[in-house]
């Protein structure tokens, strides 16, 4: 039992730096997600990203958990949030090949893509765009249920005009998805998040990364900017045209979210027609 009055339940997710579980709000029986991080964690990020939900929930229009409490006790940080639905990465897991048809991905890619540009709207940027980071609603409503919200903002940072494109001294995100500037050591930009979602649409529907298996950072970066470069691939050009685009923008270039989003939806409705 945590402040008297949140229950745990099970636990549905495992970080680098915490713990998720379901549990229940025993006044008022509402299910909630409950993320435990430990005082002696080497990096402490609850703190921020609870900063990050409080200012989001300000916002309309932003699709994400609510937050509902931020706490702490002699041994833990606690942050509790309103529970979604199953993961992108689950729901990829739970497919019969574990890959996805190409209209499924296109409308992902949609989604995602509007949700980043909300998030950068709101002068952040999230930093860790990956599958296990975009939930699906846990409504009654079918719409609800496919509709994707983005979570994680453990290591999000607010985009000024005024940074510099200066170093880091360690990969920032998740190296599977990250960006190529994220391999070689760059600050991260709106672009980066951007990149990140080409990555995740090709994992989704090719069902794996090129890269799964290697943990080099170096290696995995060499594999990523080559992999345009195939000739003979079975990634869909409109996934290569898409990391194309968005490796070309600048540092501080505001990204053109409505050219991005047109070019999947072309791609959906010439698929769906077809």
């Amino acid at each position: 039992m945590i402040c008297n009055k949140y229950e745990l339940l099970e636990k549905i997710g495992q970080g680098a730096f915490s713990q998720i579980f379901k549990g229940r709000n025993i006044r008022t029986n509402e299910l909630i997600a409950i993320k435990i991080e430990p005082k002696t964690a080497t990096i402490k990020l609850l703190q921020n990203e609870t900063r990050i939900y409080k200012y989001l929930n300000e916002i309309e229009g932003i699709r994400i958990p609510t937050m509902r409490w931020f706490g702490v006790d002699m041994a833990n940080y606690y942050m509790v949030i309103s529970l979604m639905g199953k993961s992108l990465e689950t729901f990829k897991r739970e497919q019969p090949t574990r890959r996805l048809s190409l209209s499924s991905v296109l409308n992902i890619g949609i989604q995602m893509i509007h949700l980043l540009e909300s998030i950068h709207n709101a002068q952040l940027i999230h930093r860790d765009v990956k599958p296990d980071n975009f939930l699906f609603g846990n409504g009654e409503q079918q719409q609800d249920q496919q509709q994707l919200h983005i979570i994680d903002f453990g290591f999000c940072k607010k985009y000024k005009k005024n940074i510099t494109a200066s170093k880091t001294s360690n990969i920032i995100g998740t190296p599977k998805f990250a960006s190529i500037g994220a391999h070689e050591l760059n600050e991260l930009s709106r672009h980066d998040d951007l990149e990140s979602v080409g990555y995740i649409l090709i994992y989704l529907f090719m069902g794996e990364l090129a890269w799964d298996n290697i943990v080099d950072n170096n290696t995995i970066k060499i594999m990523k900017l080559h992999m345009i470069e195939f000739e003979n691939t079975e990634i869909p050009q409109v996934f290569i045209n898409y990391l194309i685009n968005v490796r070309k923008m600048s540092f501080h270039e505001t990204p053109n979210y409505e050219k991005l989003l047109s070019n999947l939806i072309h791609d959906t409705n010439h698929f769906i027609q077809s």
